[in-house]
């Protein structure tokens, strides 16, 4: 494979140099005699590596740099500067360059650089297609799966790893939303920084500000101290905003005021402080529908979802499930110090038809407690909670009812509950199963039916 260069000088008598000096068979060179040629050409040809001069008119080689920072494909970048102004070079290392080398340059010198600088691109190349070989094998930070679903999900959140994109995930709760989040964090570039995740579900309205900014001494009855919030805590780093539409419309505003600004105000001060974070978001709820009913705001819903990471309920990846539960039993087996553990065919059947309200969680302490309470090495049916041991789950049949009972004769939840399945079932089957359509046809957004779909748990 060709390595691709980019010389950026204003001279055009040093790019010719340079050049002369790297040129080979197997190297692609361009040049670009400013800034803004220079990020024209890191669009259309993806170079690896960069050369630029720091002086340069109307636009530094450091704020070049730095106006690439964000590019999933910057070329690592080396630094030219005049002889004597070692500090600047400096300060360029520090905002990210890779290195530098100095005005008149040693020929030997500028190819070693530059050699150097390939093979960290060729060592990112290989770490990229490591990842890529982990989440084929199935596994994706703490994360399981081999179905074709959660391939895609990693895939795509290794994708956005190496961005500073703000990510919306979605998905039931016990899905792992915050393995996912954390896992982005691990792959980014702010993975020396901290991971600070807030539950915005488990704080009261009362508490959520202050957890969230900070508040100054004195800022309420029992403030005796400065605090610093969890966008202060997180600078430099992820904050992972878990059910973010469980915060009132106060907290909002103020938490679409830092993704537009980038700053906060502590609770009870005047002082406004930049924070550098990146925001990760979570849900089990369907915003969409939330904005629609006047409960979340739809300027901050546009700002959290830059990208959204959609996490599928367990009852829709089963073929998973055999994975999962070998993880599990062998996890347990070894922090409960039993022997090596196995499950039944039978007792997979019936974890297989369970219908997995609680998702990853929900068998995660299914497992621990059979292995935990287990005596004989194999766990079977008897071994399982009585939630698991009909084989066809009433939640997911929409037979289950007593035959010739209608449904003014059952209780007003059983019926409602069976109705929406009948009838969103129906609509489903003439539809050939498109949501898109069925949606239209019921008058329900696209969002809100599949969120219907996974409460009632009708598949496809």
């Amino acid at each position: 494979m060709a390595s691709k260069i980019l010389i950026v000088d204003d001279e055009e008598a040093a790019r010719y140099g340079i050049r002369r000096v790297l040129e080979d068979k197997e190297t692609q060179i361009w040049e670009a005699g400013n800034a803004e040629a220079a990020r024209t050409l890191v669009k259309t040809h993806h170079p690896e590596v960069m050369l630029t001069d720091i002086n340069m008119p109307e636009e530094d080689g450091i704020d070049l740099m730095k106006s690439l920072a964000d590019d999933p494909l910057k070329p690592v970048v080396v630094m030219i500067t005049a002889y004597g102004s070692a500090k600047v070079a400096v300060e360029a290392m520090k905002a990210g360059a890779y290195d530098y080398v100095t005005k008149p340059f040693e020929i030997e010198e500028l190819r070693l650089v530059v050699r150097r600088a390939l093979q960290k691109v060729a060592l990112e190349r290989e770490n990229r297609e490591l990842r890529k070989l982990i989440a084929v094998e199935g596994q994706f930070g703490r994360m399981i799966g081999r179905s074709q679903q959660m391939q895609h999900l990693f895939e795509r959140a290794a994708q956005l790893a190496e961005t500073d994109v703000t990510v919306l995930i979605e998905g039931e709760s016990g899905t792992g939303k915050e393995l996912l989040a954390h896992e982005i964090h691990e792959r980014s570039s702010r993975k020396k920084g901290p991971f600070i995740a807030v539950n915005c579900a488990a704080l009261p309205d009362t508490l959520i500000e202050s957890e969230l900014f900070g508040h100054e001494k004195g800022a309420f009855t029992g403030a005796s101290e400065q605090r610093k919030g969890r966008f202060e805590q997180a600078h430099h780093g992820t904050i992972f905003l878990d059910e973010v539409g469980d915060m009132n419309a106060l907290t909002q505003a103020k938490v679409l005021r830092v993704l537009e600004e980038r700053k906060i105000e502590r609770l009870g001060g005047t002082t406004t402080i930049p924070v550098d974070v990146r925001i990760v978001s979570a849900t089990h709820k369907d915003l969409v529908n939330e904005v629609e009913n006047g409960r979340f705001r739809q300027d901050l819903l546009y700002r959290l979802r830059v990208v959204t990471l959609q996490i599928p309920p367990l009852r829709e990846r089963k073929e998973d499930l055999p994975l999962l539960v070998q993880s599990f039993l062998a996890l347990f087996a070894a922090r409960h110090k039993k022997e090596s553990l196995r499950l039944t065919p039978e007792a997979l059947r019936y974890l297989s038809q369970y219908h997995w309200p609680g998702n990853i969680r929900e068998l995660r302490n299914i497992i621990e407690g059979s292995v935990a309470l287990n005596r004989s090495g194999s766990i079977d049916t008897v071994d399982l909670p009585p939630e698991t041991q009909t084989p066809k789950n009433p939640l997911t049949s929409p037979s289950a009812a007593p035959k010739g009972q209608s449904l003014l004769q059952r209780p007003y939840k059983e019926a409602k509950r069976q109705f929406e399945i009948d009838y969103i079932t129906e609509r489903l089957r003439e539809n050939d199963g498109n949501i898109s359509r069925t949606a239209a046809q019921i008058g329900l957004h696209r969002q809100s039916l599949q969120q219907k779909l996974r409460e009632l748990g009708i598949e496809r």
